[in-house]
């Protein structure tokens, strides 16, 4: 049933007569007349009869008329709901991996809760490619995602990125190994014997890994995988290897962080959404905060209007 035609109907129980209808609604008589009719077709119902040289309301009508005005209210609130200029309101699916979730979006989402309570986010933890698979499957609205500058994630046209973060990376050793300083080739060089420890879920860091490697004139080996950073230090504590570590991230009594420069190797981090989705008022409020809260001014189009820091 079109919307046109459920309000035609509404105005009738109202008005009494189709011209009336006509001219509130600024059309002709028997337009009124022949969608009234179809209607009356696609609900396999009669829903008026004659009354001298006017017509009336079956009771069917009457019942209908009565649907019409809740349905007609639902549009309208949903067409002010969805717009780009209403209040955010709604569930936001969001798939990221675990450091943009802990440091970024969770102060996000305590903010939300005393400025924007209508607004709920629903988090799952995903790599890169996992979120923008569930992005793609419309499973998730926001991917936060990340790639290296020594491994750039591959252009999608299908959606639209906004800079977050970036934040460099080092390799994390045990202490107790005495490492000259020098340029990262300098420090892989150091490590050509040593086993090396990557991400299980994500291949990012071990190309990082291995490109810098080849340049330093070694193939690496790498023998395990892990996730956690926290558990990657664990690891090379217990002398299991070496592996990248983020330089702002507090380490164990038992890891030496050890700096790489020329080349640097930066973290870029993310938030991913598919195109024509950015007007929706909690993405656009949501990814906005996010841009703001990490110092960047890259939000997407209308967010501003949504940004209110604690």
């Amino acid at each position: 049933m079109e919307t046109r035609r459920l309000e035609m109907l509404a105005e009738l129980s109202r008005r009494g007569s189709m011209r009336a209808v006509a001219d509130v609604l600024g059309t002709t008589t028997s337009t009124v007349s022949q969608q009234i009719a179809t209607l009356s077709r696609e609900t396999g119902t009669v829903l008026i009869e004659p009354e001298g040289r006017r017509v009336r309301l079956t009771p069917a009508g009457r019942r209908l008329a009565e649907h019409a005005v809740t349905i007609l209210a639902a549009v309208e609130a949903a067409r002010l709901d969805l717009g780009p200029g209403a209040e955010p309101n709604g569930t936001l699916r969001v798939a990221g991996f675990s450091t943009a979730v802990r440091t970024f979006l969770l102060p996000v989402i305590t903010g939300l809760a005393a400025g924007h309570p209508r607004v709920r986010v629903l988090v799952r933890e995903h790599e890169p490619a996992e979120a923008l698979a569930l992005l793609a499957t419309d499973e998730a609205d926001l991917a936060l995602t990340y790639d290296y500058n020594l491994a750039p994630a591959a252009d999608d046209p299908t959606v639209r990125t906004t800079p977050l973060w970036t934040a460099k990376w080092g390799l994390g050793v045990p202490a107790r190994i005495d490492v000259p300083g020098g340029t990262t080739l300098d420090v892989f060089a150091r490590f050509a014997t040593a086993e090396w420890i990557t991400n299980s879920r994500n291949t990012a860091d071990e190309h990082v890994v291995r490109t810098l490697a080849s340049m330093a004139g070694f193939s690496p080996r790498v023998t395990h995988q892990a996730d956690s950073l926290d558990l990657v230090q664990d690891m090379i504590v217990a002398g299991m290897g070496v592996g990248l570590l983020p330089m702002g991230h507090e380490t164990l009594p038992g890891v030496r962080l050890l700096p790489l420069t020329s080349p640097d190797v930066e973290l870029r981090s993310y938030a991913v959404a598919r195109h024509g989705r950015l007007d929706w008022p909690p993405l656009a409020l949501v990814t906005g905060l996010l841009a703001a809260r990490t110092g960047r001014r890259t939000a997407p189009p209308g967010a501003d209007a949504y940004i209110r820091l604690p």
